[in-house]
């Protein structure tokens, strides 16, 4: 079985997708079919022996649509903007043709001076902007029209139905009185036509523009590989493409350089920052024999590596799989609206229909028979559905903005209600994300200064190309203590650092290094076990062959983790730490922290893997990080959260992002999204509750009681008024605290 994802463009609502997704799972050799409307997407996983990529193509054009292939970021990009501005301008002209309409039709209500003398002049403004309207809406009517003819309605046919039969009964009885073949003034519906279509296409433009950039994140993924190499030929320097790599091939790595592909050190000695990938947090030295991963960055020394994976062997290619592979799938809310548009569609339609025939039957009355047919497409139409869940997201994320909070799907409205586990990455998220000098402690028996230990290590230091070197440093300005002068410096790869200062020797480092040179450490093993056991890497300094001290870093634990931690707890959710860092060292950090739960030395590949194991056995899971190497986790968790201060493609992958990088926000974030979810479901409840008690009164039902049909402009009110609930109980989410 094969896979590819496809980017679809022509879709305008849930029941599209399902149409879609319901014809390409009948077709032969595709095995399983899943369509993201909200992403404009398709997972399919096909047999390639029965079925090919341009087939599937083609299958999905002739039903109307048209797709290109996900990789194609480029154009997909292009098409997503093209749609935004074209929803964009006709909503625009739309809204601006409407302001007569409503003129003319609102304005004796509210009582604004309307000459009601002129009608052929009022029909005339009311017929010429409402066919503006329609014109400028077209693609809703032709999109509606063609599912109707192929027998797949949607909500474009109900709409395409109510506003095209309000709107040619309204032109044909203008006509007629305008023609003076009937001499009373007609009721005429152009307005609840070109409102309708108004509605519908701001709706479309909000929905266009909010829906996910996670195209984006798989962008920004592909950016960070290099676009060239230092190839090594015949000890020759030779700029290549990067896609002309193979494997095996020499590279040359400068400082500062991305590293072009997967491979292993087979000369010279650097620090190389691998933060974004692997989430360690202190540079790693790299030196002969190191493996090394493409896309992280060298820092300090020149490298000379040999490609071991290259093309989408990468860890980068195999992340950008990871992500895309997730995104793709359907958000869960979704599947609401799917469920809405399959059963919604064809039972008014049937209503309609059944309305019609009904009325002709036993009233042999066709103007009563078209009224209530009319009245129940028009009161139908999905106005207020439309706008159920969008005005909710709006208010609501306009609420976590102001709280420095960015919602960006709806999936994370849906979720956070039901999540029970919360995986934070250690590195930048929990903790700062830097090496700090947080121990210096003297040895036994040694009389020096932990100022005078710090001069000491910082003389050395200087020199150094280690990265735990700037930390010292930093420490040592910080007490602006003046540096010593070093001659003979030595650094050794993996160990530390020799060198001379008043005409002894000074070594610092690891516990090898001390030991290659001969020096008992038998004095300082306890100390050395305490501050390991802490999740502290720990250098040794020895000066004229006496140990005198330990230097001691570790990444710091944010002053908000341990409140945060404690609110999920107590909310009862499992809180669970995941990185990249050693077991000793997340095992210190969670200890601190107050949580049980640690999953240390994780592949970024992995991370999501995790996540995956947790949601086989019924977690609903939320993942927050900031790095790359967090992207996969993000895109996989149930609900992602990333922090702005980490990289874009954590945040493009994230569902909510922390703007102030406050973790507090967390817990903001989840009580905002419960409420809009809540909100949410009673904008739906009244929308269907309309249509529940209207369609029947707008099909007769009262009639045979009272004697009384609803007219299509009550209905149309209905309708609109339907739209206001929803709108105004959507605007009270401003009112919620967010805290509680």
């Amino acid at each position: 079985m094969e896979k590819i994802i496809l980017h679809i463009t022509g879709m305008h609502c849930v029941s599209c997708s399902s149409n879609i997704e319901r014809a390409l799972s009948k077709k032969n050799g595709i095995n399983e079919a899943n369509v993201n409307f909200a992403r404009k997407s398709a997972n399919i996983t096909f047999n390639s022996k029965k079925i090919n990529n341009e087939s599937i193509i083609k299958e999905i054009k002739n039903l109307g649509f048209q797709a290109i292939t996900q990789k194609d970021y480029s154009k997909q990009s292009k098409l997503k903007n093209a749609e935004i501005i074209t929803y964009k301008k006709n909503f625009i002209f739309a809204a601006i043709f409407g302001l007569p309409i409503f003129y003319l039709t609102m304005g004796p209500m509210i009582g604004l001076p309307i000459n009601t003398g002129i009608a052929a002049y009022n029909i005339s403004i009311q017929t010429i902007a409402t066919t503006i309207i329609i014109l400028l809406s077209s693609s809703i009517w032709i999109h509606g029209a063609r599912n109707l003819l192929k027998f797949r309605p949607n909500m474009d046919s109900l709409i395409f139905l109510g506003t095209s039969t309000a709107y040619f009964y309204s032109l044909i009885v203008s006509i007629l009185y305008l023609f003076n073949f009937i001499n009373t003034y007609p009721h005429i519906y152009f307005e609840s036509a070109a409102f309708i279509l108004i509605f519908i296409t701001l709706g479309k433009y909000l929905e266009a523009l909010s829906k996910g950039k996670a195209g984006n994140a798989i962008e920004k993924l592909i950016g960070l590989q290099p676009k060239s190499a230092t190839l090594i030929v015949n000890e020759q320097e030779i700029q290549t493409s990067i896609s002309k790599v193979k494997k095996g091939d020499v590279l040359l790595v400068r400082p500062g350089e991305k590293i072009p592909v997967d491979g292993k050190v087979i000369d010279g000695y650097s620090g190389v920052d691998e933060k974004a990938i692997t989430g360690e947090s202190i540079p790693v030295e790299k030196f002969k024999g190191s493996t090394i991963i493409g896309a992280t960055i060298n820092k300090t020394g020149v490298l000379k590596i040999k490609a071991t994976r290259v093309g989408s062997d990468t860890t980068l290619a195999q992340i950008i799989k990871t992500v895309e592979e997730a995104l793709s799938t359907k958000a869960p809310i979704q599947l609401l609206a799917d469920k809405v548009a399959f059963y919604f569609v064809p039972s008014v339609l049937g209503i309609a229909l059944i309305t019609l025939i009904m009325w002709i039957i036993f009233s042999a009355s066709s103007v009563l028979a078209l009224k209530a047919f009319v009245a129940v497409l028009i009161i139908a139409c999905p106005c207020a559905l439309g706008l159920a869940t969008p005005t909710a997201v709006m208010v609501g994320t306009g609420l976590s903005a102001r709280n420095g909070i960015l919602i960006k799907t709806s999936k994370a409205l849906e979720i956070a209600q039901t999540i029970n586990t919360v995986i934070f990455d250690k590195t930048g998220t929990l903790t700062i994300g830097e090496p700090k000098l947080t121990h210096i402690l003297k040895t036994t028996n040694n009389n020096a200064s932990e100022d005078e230990i710090l001069k000491l290590a910082a003389s050395i230091e200087k020199n150094s190309e280690h990265p735990l070197a700037k930390a010292v440093l930093k420490e040592a300005k910080n007490k602006k203590i003046k540096l010593l002068n070093v001659s003979e410096f030595t650094a050794i790869p993996g160990k530390g650092v020799i060198g001379i200062i008043n005409k002894g020797k000074i070594l610092l480092g690891t516990k090898k290094l001390i030991l290659d040179n001969k020096i008992p450490i038998n004095t300082i093993n306890n100390q050395l076990k305490k501050l390991e056991a802490g999740g502290k890497t720990t250098m040794i300094l020895a000066y004229k062959n006496k140990i005198i001290g330990l230097l001691a870093l570790r990444d710091t634990i944010k002053k908000e983790s341990k409140e945060v931690i404690k609110k999920l707890k107590k909310q009862g959710k499992q809180v669970i730490i995941i990185t990249g860092d050693n077991s000793k060292v997340a095992s210190a950090i969670a200890k601190e922290l107050g949580v049980n739960n640690v999953i240390a030395e994780v592949l970024p590949n992995n991370k999501a893997s995790e996540v995956k194991k947790l949601q086989k056995l019924g977690k609903k899971v939320a993942m927050i990080g900031d790095g790359i190497n967090d992207a996969p986790a993000l895109a996989q968790a149930d609900l992602g959260i990333a922090l702005s201060s980490g990289t874009d493609i954590a945040m493009e992958t994230g569902e909510i992002v922390l703007i102030k990088n406050d973790l507090r926000d967390v817990i903001k974030a989840i009580n905002i999204s419960k409420r809009t979810l809540t909100k949410i479901k009673q904008n739906l409840f009244w929308a269907f509750i309309y249509n529940i008690i209207g369609i029947p009164i707008a099909a007769g039902a009262l009639y045979p009681f009272l004697g009384w049909q609803l007219n299509p402009a009550i209905a149309g009110a209905a309708m609109a008024f339907s739209s206001v609930s929803v709108v105004t109980n959507s605007l009270l989410l401003k009112k919620i605290n967010t805290d509680s």
